[in-house]
């Protein structure tokens, strides 16, 4: 049995995740704790392969393929990094889990909000984090805040603003549906205000 905790950052790209999960992994290292941090897809060196071909590869990936791509990532991230540190004892923080499957597969591009949490329950072998760390933000100001960043935006990055907001809304369902395990955030706070909020709840899961 995984004796340490395990905790999920999701929402869509734009939403201030990488910073909300930097602050918390530094708080828990001050704290004295074990962090393994990792990030899906390309949590392992398969993963890294997996997510040039996701993310990066030119032309289009049939988005049955691309489920099951992000599933065989998954699979192979949580039987090699995910499980062991969680049966060390460690904090394990990912950026993103099978929830983004749900969310850009199943809801983005219509492939079944059940279909596509069902594979991906298969992949992990049922394994769910303790706490997932939801920022929500309105798909046009998430857009705007990725634009304003300059960097080169990935195959997914470049969907289409509904794209966005129907992957918002299956996370927004997930959140309602399973309330002990999600902390949802209004991204719109400040970066202050809602790593507060996310320290407390993890502290409170620490003990």
């Amino acid at each position: 049995m995984a004796s340490g905790l395990f905790i999920s950052f999701e929402g869509i790209d734009g939403v201030g995740k990488s910073t909300q999960l930097d602050l918390l992994v530094q708080f828990l290292n001050e704290q004295g704790r074990t962090v393994c941090r990792t990030l899906e897809p390309g949590g392992t060196d398969l993963g890294r392969e997996i997510r040039e071909l996701l993310l990066h590869r030119k032309g289009e990936v049939s988005p049955r393929a691309e489920a099951l791509l992000f599933a065989a990532d998954r699979a192979h991230h949580v039987a090699n990094v995910v499980r062991p540190a969680l049966e060390r004892g460690e904090v394990v923080v990912t950026d993103r889990y099978l929830d983004s499957s749900v969310a850009y597969q199943g809801s983005g591009r219509d492939l079944g909000f059940n279909q596509v949490r069902d594979l991906s329950l298969f992949a992990v072998d049922g394994l769910l984090p303790h706490l997932t760390v939801l920022l929500d933000l309105d798909a046009s100001k998430a857009a705007a805040r990725r634009s304003n960043t300059g960097a080169e935006p990935d195959r997914l990055e470049r969907a289409k603003i509904e794209f966005f907001e129907s992957a918002r809304q299956a996370y927004l369902k997930m959140a309602a549906d399973e309330p002990a395990r999600f902390l949802v955030l209004d991204a719109e706070q400040s970066v202050e205000s809602m790593q507060a909020k996310i320290r407390e709840r993890v502290q409170g899961l620490l003990g």
